[in-house]
């Protein structure tokens, strides 16, 4: 199964250096030359010729660490571990197996994030590529917008923030948007599993009321040699079957990004 999901990530990662690549083959002139020997730089004259060979390592940088960005600074942590929560709660052991739970959580955080991918491309990475931004003007701008998602949309709750803003000796400003990356990104990430963790809990009740309920049924039969998950698990996936259990789960993740 290791082997299997690595080969997903893997996947997933060249489809999306082919799209990216395909934009920024442009930038690709006289200042950097790609080659089956590597990645040459070379010098020119040309001030257009520097710049595009500034934003094309800045793209391989942004793919290089994406797998770490779609990670720390995005929805996938909260959704991955609800689902795995889910499944172990449900106790059905490798279903949905985790190819299936990895591709859910990733397309569930492209599907909320777009609206922050659009704010990314419209005001930071489209006004950077036609030279009307600086670069340091296009990360300010991007930092601004992932802060603004997960302080507001996300919700990171304000002890968390107080937490890495004491430690990182940061007096806490009026608006919670002035606070830098280094105390944002570290909050935001626990207080993802926090919540997750919530979730969790809650999937876990109803779950274990069958096992309880089963298990003394059981007993009082006198049928002790009987495992009870075997029986109760056919009642857990009808219970999960007639809640609507994933439209019930998946609305109530996208809804707590509100």
């Amino acid at each position: 199964m290791v082997g299997k999901k690595s080969k997903l990530i893997a996947s997933i990662l060249v489809i999306l250096l082919l799209t990216v690549a395909s934009g920024i083959i442009a930038y690709a002139q006289t200042g950097i030359t790609i080659s089956d020997e590597g990645i040459t730089i070379n010098t020119s004259d040309d001030p257009e010729d520097v710049t595009n060979s500034i934003k094309l390592l800045l793209y391989l940088t942004v793919l290089s660490i994406l797998p770490s960005i779609i990670i720390m600074m995005t929805s996938f942590t909260r959704i991955i571990v609800i689902l795995s929560f889910l499944r172990n709660a449900m106790g059905t052991q490798q279903m949905p197996p985790n190819q299936v739970l990895i591709g859910l959580a990733l397309f569930l955080t492209f599907f909320i994030m777009s609206p922050v991918l659009t704010d990314l491309n419209e005001q930071a990475l489209k006004p950077f590529s036609e030279n009307e931004i600086t670069l340091e003007e296009a990360i300010d701008n991007a930092s601004d917008i992932m802060k603004d998602f997960m302080l507001n949309k996300a919700k990171v709750r304000e002890k968390d923030l107080a937490l890495f803003a004491n430690i990182a000796g940061v007096e806490q400003p009026d608006d919670i948007n002035d606070l830098p990356m280094k105390v944002v990104i570290p909050a935001f990430m626990i207080s993802e599993l926090t919540i997750a963790f919530k979730v969790g809990f809650m999937l876990y009740i109803p779950f274990l009321i069958i096992d309880m309920v089963v298990a003394s049924t059981l007993m009082s039969m006198g049928m002790m040699m009987l495992p009870p998950v075997m029986i109760s698990l056919p009642f857990k996936i009808l219970l999960f079957l007639l809640v609507d259990g994933w439209n019930l789960v998946v609305g109530t993740i996208i809804q707590s990004f509100g």
